[in-house]
């Protein structure tokens, strides 16, 4: 699950940087994406990703389920690093490492356990939850850079969040017709492809380890406090503070990958730039060649141009 997550994000943020730059919240961008290859490949990783993650609900507590979901970004990061080349300053390298150190805290302070349902209020209040991250969302599109990645990386992972809550009962389904006719199986396609529209948004803001660290640190935190509190999750005896600590450095790795991230990409805009800086070495020499002609000959013609006739000109102070 977590190197099918690693990768699924590294490609997907390739092909978001290749697609025109969207200033709204628009479903167009996900056509544009799905006509590009690499897009595709990402999108398996990321369905194989996501039914490691549903297989993983079924008896897994969100919190850790969540938490080896953001696990992903070190596998993004050093993929990145080996094939694209990207640059990671060191204190991005470090905050890599401690999220691996939470994540194995919280997988040894997990306690396998199945999922209480949520009812029909807790299934009214996701539809509100996401029909209010669609809203900001449409303003978030309006940001740019570093910024504009983080607040729609955070969107981003709020409507995965509120996927993953879905996705926790409707994992203890007994039959294929209790999981098709469920209406959480509908709410969790909303969730998914909501998050799939505002993560591509953000990737193509420039920092790809910004996008996904505020993803996952909105997807955990939300989704972590609901399964504790209503779902049913549960924790071994006496190892709370292991886990309460583990999930505090994932989240404190996350977030602070939101703070040194650095743009790994630029998006390429549309803008015109001028021709003198777009042209080539032999075209620039064959203008700069054809100045000097012009200038030349604007001299000769100067130069040969007779001098009018008529008095000398008079020296002294008087009126000209």
């Amino acid at each position: 699950m977590v190197i099918a997550y690693g990768v699924a994000n590294l490609l997907q943020s390739v092909a978001a940087t290749r697609t025109k730059l969207h200033t709204s919240c628009n479903p167009k961008l996900l056509v544009r994406l799905a006509s590009q290859r690499i897009y595709l490949y990402g999108l398996g990783f990321q369905v194989v990703g996501f039914l490691l993650a549903f297989v993983a609900r079924r008896d897994l507590p969100l919190f850790l389920v969540q938490s080896a979901a953001s696990a992903g970004l070190g596998v993004t990061a050093l993929c990145g690093v080996l094939i694209l080349r990207w640059k990671l300053p060191r204190a991005e390298v470090g905050l890599l490492a401690l999220l691996f150190g939470g994540l194995f805290a919280l997988v040894i302070s997990a306690k396998p356990a199945q999922a209480h349902g949520i009812g029909s209020g807790g299934l009214a209040m996701l539809l509100v939850w996401l029909a209010a991250i669609a809203v900001v969302g449409v303003f978030a599109a309006r940001l740019h850079g570093v910024p504009g990645a983080v607040a729609l990386g955070l969107l981003a992972g709020m409507a995965f969040s509120a996927a993953a809550i879905a996705g926790r009962p409707l994992a203890s389904s007994h039959s294929i017709s209790e999981f098709v006719s469920s209406p959480l199986l509908y709410v969790l396609i909303g969730a998914s492809l909501l998050g799939q529209l505002l993560i591509g948004l953000a990737m193509q803001r420039g920092s790809t380890t910004a996008a996904v660290a505020s993803m996952d640190a909105a997807a955990a935190v939300p989704a972590a406090a609901i399964g504790l509190l209503f779902l049913g999750d549960q924790i071994h005896s006496g190892r709370e503070w292991l886990a309460g600590l583990g999930f505090f450095i994932t989240l404190i790795a996350v977030i602070g990958l939101t703070r040194y991230a650095e743009p790994q990409h630029h998006h390429e805009t549309a803008e015109t730039k001028p021709r003198a800086l777009t042209a080539g070495p032999r075209a620039l020499k064959a203008r700069a060649l054809a100045a000097r002609h012009l200038a030349a000959d604007a001299a000769r013609t100067v130069g040969a141009r007779p001098m009018p006739a008529g008095p000398p000109p008079r020296s002294g102070t008087g009126p000209r």
